[in-house]
């Protein structure tokens, strides 16, 4: 178990990476989507149907989506036509242009956002039948907390569906990555937003325990059956459990 310090975004804020990330998010929410659109060639929008694909045969009546950010997961997730989406995340900006999204899409009656912490539930144990989080469980302060509540608020037999970014394999191509991660996305990132949120991307990417280490974290949380797919040659990786 690694006693690392935490990767936060600000090393000049005497802050837990939790607040931090909080802030980092309210400061970029204006223009989050389309950065991601931008530093991905919007190949993240297929990176989220593809998630979804892959669950439509598990139980997913009531679905919980984690660090939802501005909806884009949920909004997918809909596509399954679940009784009940619920998103929940600590940046309340975020959450705004997510809910107006949400009202754009006439998803209000399906989908509904608040403001909660992943690592502390506001939900009985057994409520879910889906918990869900696209690029959100790194910017966990305790990964192990997260995950361990999650696995509570499932229902015996749900299912835990994780989409992140991870490093690929192939040493080739891990060096482009690195170097597109470590100068380009923060340069772009800084003549669009805040340079410090895309810094902090690379080195949450990097120290992220991703591939056969995450699932060993799940495991070590209560999931088992997990299941691992890479994405785009390793750039972003897939990841299923179940309760």
């Amino acid at each position: 178990m690694s006693t690392a310090s935490p990767i936060i975004p600000y090393d000049d804020l005497n802050l837990g990476k939790k607040e931090q990330v909080r802030k980092m998010f309210n400061t970029i929410a204006g223009r989050y989507d389309f950065m991601n659109r931008l530093l991905t060639m919007r190949i993240d929008v297929l990176w989220r149907r593809k998630a979804v694909r892959l669950v439509k045969d598990y139980p997913h009546e009531t679905i919980l989506d984690l660090a939802t950010g501005t909806g884009d997961f949920a909004i997918e997730l809909a596509k399954l036509k679940p009784i009940r989406i619920t998103g929940i995340d600590i940046a309340e900006k975020m959450l705004e242009i997510g809910r107006e999204k949400v009202k754009q899409k006439g998803l209000s009656g399906k989908i509904e956002l608040m403001e909660a912490d992943s690592e502390n539930l506001p939900f009985p144990d057994n409520s879910f039948d889906l918990a869900s989080s696209a690029f959100g469980v790194r910017n966990f302060e305790n990964l192990n907390k997260g995950l361990s509540e999650i696995h509570r608020v499932l229902k015996p037999g749900g299912s835990i569906l994780v989409l992140e970014a991870s490093e690929p394999s192939s040493r080739p191509l891990k060096k482009l990555y690195k170097a597109y991660m470590s100068k380009i996305c923060p340069a772009i990132g800084g003549a669009f937003s805040e340079n410090k949120a895309y810094d902090y991307l690379n080195r949450s990417v990097a120290a992220f325990p991703s591939g056969k280490n995450f699932e060993a974290e799940l495991v070590r949380a209560g999931f088992k059956d997990t299941q691992f797919i890479p994405l785009s040659m390793g750039v972003t990786s897939i990841y299923i459990a179940k309760k």
